[in-house]
Formats: structure tokens, sequence, C-alpha cells
């Protein structure tokens, strides 16, 4: 079982919709998701929650916990979303910084652009690596 946390400043946007992506696409005998944040906020941006129900969705459930070393220490993948330096050196683990803007305060147009980007880069992530459902 291949972890893959995906880290941000607040864990209340970017992470939170490719945590969920991915274990939407994922097969759960392979592969699992956890989002984290350096600075995690009290909830998912009411925007972010929003935009993912559109997409099927749903964040109600959704609380941003902080990203520790124990938390980073299951992961083989650590994927990070804008937290530069903050973010973890996980021993071990590959990572990647996907480069996307902070759907915080932002118009439900450009969270949907986000939102979509995300999960374009989630799908080609899963499918990269063999992880996705089997039908």
């Amino acid at each position: 079982m291949v972890t893959v946390v995906f880290a941000c400043v607040h864990n209340a946007g970017r992470s939170q919709m490719a945590a969920a992506f991915f274990n939407a696409a994922a097969d759960p005998v392979k592969a699992r998701a956890i989002s984290a944040g350096t600075q995690p906020a009290d909830a998912v941006h009411p925007v972010v929650a929003d935009a993912m129900r559109e997409a099927g969705i749903d964040l109600s459930g959704a609380t941003p916990q902080l990203l520790t070393p124990a938390l980073a220490g299951q992961a083989q993948w650590l994927i990070t979303m804008g937290c530069g330096e903050a973010c973890p050196v996980v021993p071990g683990a590959e990572r990647d910084d996907w480069a996307l803007a902070d759907p915080a305060h932002q118009p439900i147009e450009l969270v949907r652009l986000i939102r979509d980007e995300i999960q374009r880069r989630v799908q080609r992530f899963v499918d990269s690596h063999d992880m996705g459902r089997t039908l």
C-alpha cells in the first residue's frame, strides 16, 4: 500500500482537493492519500467545498490537520503545493512540488480552474504509477 501525502499551508484548499481526487481515482488496495498543512486552518474553504461538490465530491467532513513528522513519515510520496521551505523533507519518500494558485479568497470561477488542474495532475499521477482502480 502506497501512501501519498498532499501538503499545502492551510490544508483548506489545494491539498484537500488533491487527496479527495486521488482517493476517488486510486485503487484503495494499492494506494491512499492523506492531506495536511504546515499551518492548518479551522475548516476547508467554503468555496473549495462548493467547487468540489460540483465535481461530485463532498468535503463537508474534511478537517484540516497539521503535517507532523509522524504523518509525513507514512508517505512514500510527498506532493507539496505552495508550502515552500515549511514542508518537511521525508527521508525515503519521493517528493514533487505542484505550483498551483491558492484558492483562498478567490471567486468560484477561479477555484473551478484550480480544481480542474488538480484533478488533471492527480489523474496523471495515478495513471503513471499504476495506482488506478481496476474495472
